[in-house]
Parts: structure tokens; sequence; C-alpha cells
């Protein structure tokens, strides 16, 4: 039996907007800007306690971060929320000059990240803003889990002095995380203990590597489960100590193969544990339109490719 109780599937972004919400109640200096999306990342609660720390900037995204930038000089911590296709790819310019270069206190807020924003398709799944993100000297990248963790790392993220992207998604999932967690920064979270193989993975698909860690233990397989909510800074020794003790790794991500968490793993191994590694990510396509769950296992992020990730990584040990 799956010793992680799931207390009702809830949608991450949901998540953020409590943790907002949260941080409008306890620290003044939080501000909020929006692109024209205002219940869709879910930020209604913090804007009713908080009318006039609330900026809708409308569909200008890559004037939200210029803004936001300006806000940050001036000494408040902007939280600048809108779908993750245009959080990056539409405003990587900005982030890079005016948020990056210059190490500004900006939290970009991400939502409808991956396959998992479904119906609305490939132009909206976006599968590489973590590469995109992590690239960038200064800035922070955390992918949490599930409703409970967003939360919690949103008002971490409040916490941290510079640069921070924060990712999130639409869909219902798994709330399994404690409620009252203490959320720390590049800080790897060991979920299940195990001996033959590491699944490390983050965001939406940590709760489908605890449910293959469950079925490959029927087949007398020790799967370790590790919860990368940070993918920069990485937590190195985790995996590093991980991978020292199984000697077989699989990565899980809603990404892009290329760029990805995977890639920083594997680039960490290479370097001070070399471990044989298989990686389960999107591999080198967009997405299409169709329901979140039908994609995941198109595209081979389910339970059952970890878990045959896990059997064909451990034969090349």
């Amino acid at each position: 039996m799956n010793k992680f109780e799931n207390t009702g599937n809830k949608d991450t972004r949901s998540g953020f907007g409590e943790g907002l919400y949260e941080l409008g109640k306890t620290n003044p200096k939080v501000v909020a800007l929006c692109a024209d999306l205002i219940g869709s990342l879910k930020m209604d609660k913090f804007i009713a306690e908080n009318p006039d720390r609330f900026f809708q900037i409308g569909i200008a995204e890559a004037n939200m971060i210029g803004v936001s930038a300006g806000l940050a000089i001036s000494g408040q911590i902007p939280f600048a929320g809108t779908f993750a296709a245009f959080a990056t790819g539409r405003v990587y310019d900005q982030i890079r000059q005016s948020v990056a270069y210059s190490n500004k206190n900006v939290k970009i807020a991400a939502s409808h990240a991956g396959l998992t924003l479904g119906e609305d398709g490939a132009t909206h799944q976006m599968l590489e803003d973590l590469g995109m993100m992590k690239m960038l000297p200064n800035m922070t990248v955390i992918n949490p889990c599930d409703f409970n963790q967003t939360k919690a790392a949103t008002i971490a993220a409040a916490n941290l002095v510079g640069p921070v992207y924060l990712r999130f998604g639409r869909p219902s999932v798994p709330n399994f995380t404690p409620a009252n967690q203490k959320f720390i920064i590049g800080k790897a979270i060991t979920l299940i203990e195990g001996t033959d193989v590491t699944i490390f993975a983050t965001g939406h698909l940590v709760w489908k590597a605890i449910d293959a860690a469950e079925e490959l233990s029927k087949k007398g397989i020790s799967a370790e489960v590790i919860n990368i909510h940070t993918i920069k800074p990485l937590d190195e020794e985790a995996i590093i100590k991980s991978a020292t003790k199984t000697r077989a790794v699989v990565t899980a991500e809603e990404h892009m193969v290329n760029g990805g968490l995977g890639e920083s793993i594997a680039q960490v191994l290479a370097k001070s544990k070399p471990t044989p590694i298989e990686f389960v990510a999107v591999n080198d396509t967009f997405g299409e339109s169709g329901k979140p769950e039908e994609l995941l296992v198109k595209y081979g992020l389910d339970t059952p490719n970890i878990m045959a990730a896990a059997q064909k990584v451990i034969s090349r040990k």
C-alpha cells in the first residue's frame, strides 16, 4: 500500500494562489502583476485583500517584466504571473537583460506549463522553459510537485533575494506532501528509500514516480524516489549519494529531454560519479491538443514508462 496519502486532487496553480495570498498578509513588500490572466493564476484572493498592491499589465508580457524590475529596484518583491509559454519564450530578452543580468529580486510565476496544459495544444505547452531559465546566471528555478508544495515554494521564493522562476500547472494532481512543510530551496527530498535504482523526479511526475516505485516493489525491485523540486541550484550532494548507493538512475520530468532536469543530473554524474542513466521526458518533439493524462501516456511520461526505464537501467549496471 502506498504510504503517501493523496488528500485530494488539486491544481498546483491554486497552491501558488494560496501562497501569494498568505504573503499578502505577512509581507507588505510583496506585489503582484499579471498579463490578463488573473483567474488562471488564482490571484483573486490576493487582489481582493490588496488591491493597491496589484498591477494589471494586460497582454504585454515584456512590459510586465520591465515593470517588475522597476518595482524590485524600489524595494518591492514583485510576482509576475502569466502562462509559462509567455513567461519565458515571449520575454526571454527582458528576463535576461532586466532581471537575470542585473540580479533583480523578481519572481516569475509561470502557470500552465508542460503537456498537462492539455487541450490548448502545442503552442501553449511549454516544454523548454526549465532549460531556458536554468541557463541564466543568477536565476533560481523551482518546479514543485503538488498544491501544498507549490504554496510553500511560493512563500520561500519571496524570502529569497534574487530572481526566481517558479513553474506550476493547470490540472488537478494528487496532493500528498505535508500541508505545514518547510520548503528549502535547493534541498532534494527523499520520499522512498531504495537500493536497486534511483528515480529523480520533478513536478507532476513525482507522484508517477511514487506509483512506479510501488509497482516495481511487487517485482522485487527496490526503487529510491527523490523529489528534485529545485532544478537550480541542484542538490548535487543528494544526487551523488543516491547514485553511489543504487548505481542506476532514472530521471522523470514533464519537459523536453534536452535542457531539463535529466541533463543537469547527467552532468553532475558525469563529473563526479559516472552512472547508467535513463531519461523519461519528451523526446525532441512538440506536443498536441488532447486530455492531459492521454498526452502523458502518448509521450511516455507515465508510470509504466518510468518502470520500464528503471528496469532497463538496472540491466545496464
